[in-house]
């Protein structure tokens, strides 16, 4: 039998206004959108999906269990428009069924650019998990789970984490099966728990088309699938967005539904439900997993084509985090809120041409026409953002 692991990924970005080279003022950021667009996703995920599992967390007397992560960015704007949403998870942490994870405050980039600022902002998501709702993360995810040998180094030197999420990319598990844990390549205490990536695509990309051939997907069909997993390994973890629930996979497509049966079903199959430090305390790691190359859960690559993948790109990060020595010199921490707000991995990702086999998936939500049109609205804001640092910086 499998223990299954559900894991959320809760993000929004702070997207920016429209801003051209005549704008002078510091409103980067574009509230009455952002309102509508949090609203929204509320409305159609986030508090359905929160009510139902929470429901589902009584309904079976704490055997359904979750972990979740929320990126400080999504954070900031649920308590300004939709702090209801709050309310809801700290009901569900108060089942005892919810484990909340670590990670980069602004959903960042940051362990590419500049390890100080990916230390800082986990410290800042650290405290604000604590002061929400009263957990300190014991397990780490990076931005779109953005995994390295490397960043399991830099992970376990930090020396507060048991482990870290990553996708189970087939190329390092070289026909391993994702249904383990596993250990980084290296010496260390951390374990590794792997997307499924397959089984999670399948409810979060595939459960509406009706071309394909295993659509519908019912919730007894699942629990065979997850029946197969379980005689590989005792895992079976499944790493999603949230937003999978009512807004990827709308309501009419009969996603909450699946939802609502799937616990049960897999329950009375013997299987069980565990978070992810769970998991980690109770699963023998099967081996090392051995990623040089850094990789991710986005697009068909897996790797960090979605945000480095041409040179609008790269320029844009490259003079972002060239400013940070002197954004963090001049003392101004609304000039520092600017700055760490324009780190979001989204900003890069609106600029990314690859259209051709992921186009859906990068439109989501993107205020732009095309990636040509992102680019040069970040380099207006980030070149008034500099100004704005020349005037702040101590002579």
């Amino acid at each position: 039998m499998a223990s299954v692991c559900f894991y959320f990924q809760m993000h929004q970005p702070c997207r920016l206004r429209r801003y051209s080279v005549f704008d002078a003022g510091a409103d980067y950021f574009d509230d009455a959108r952002n309102q509508h667009i949090i609203r929204k996703v509320a409305n159609k995920c986030y508090i359905p999906a929160t009510k139902l599992i929470l429901s589902l967390a009584h309904r079976h007397q704490g055997d359904f269990r979750v972990g979740f992560s929320m990126t400080g960015c999504v954070v900031e704007q649920l308590r300004r428009f939709a702090p209801e949403v709050l309310d809801l998870f700290r009901e569900l942490v108060d089942t005892g069924c919810c484990e909340f994870l670590a990670e980069t405050y602004h959903h960042s980039l940051a362990f590419l650019y500049s390890r100080e600022e990916f230390d800082q902002q986990v410290d800042m998501h650290t405290r604000m998990i604590e002061d929400l709702f009263g957990q300190t993360p014991a397990v780490f995810r990076n931005t779109e789970l953005i995994y390295n040998n490397d960043l399991a180094a830099h992970v376990t030197r930090m020396g507060r984490f048991t482990g870290i999420l990553a996708e189970g990319v087939d190329g390092p598990l070289a026909g391993r099966t994702p249904n383990h844990a596993y250990t980084p390549s290296g010496d260390g205490p951390l374990s590794l728990l792997l997307k499924n990536y397959r089984m999670s695509d399948d409810i979060a990309f595939r459960f509406s088309n009706q071309g394909w051939s295993e659509w519908p997907l019912t919730a007894e069909k699942f629990t065979d699938w997850v029946g197969k997993a379980g005689e590989e390994g005792e895992l079976c973890n499944l790493f999603i967005d949230y937003e999978t629930f009512g807004e990827h996979q709308w309501q009419e497509t009969g996603i909450f539904d699946f939802l609502s049966a799937m616990p049960g079903q897999l329950l009375a199959a013997g299987h069980h439900f565990m978070t992810p430090s769970e998991c980690i305390e109770s699963c023998e790691p099967a081996g090392e997993y051995d990623a040089s190359e850094m990789t991710s859960w986005a697009d068909t690559e897996r790797d960090l084509s979605a945000w480095l993948g041409n040179a609008m790109q790269s320029s844009a990060l490259h003079e972002l985090y060239r400013m940070e020595p002197d954004i963090k010199a001049a003392g101004d921490p609304d000039l520092l809120a600017d700055w760490r707000m324009l780190t979001s991995s989204d900003h890069f990702y609106y600029m990314c041409t690859k259209y051709f086999s992921d186009g859906d998936v990068h439109k989501y939500f993107n205020p732009y026409e095309s990636p040509y049109d992102s680019y040069i609205n970040f380099m207006n804001v980030l070149d008034h953002l500099r100004t704005r640092m020349r005037s702040a910086s101590p002579v």
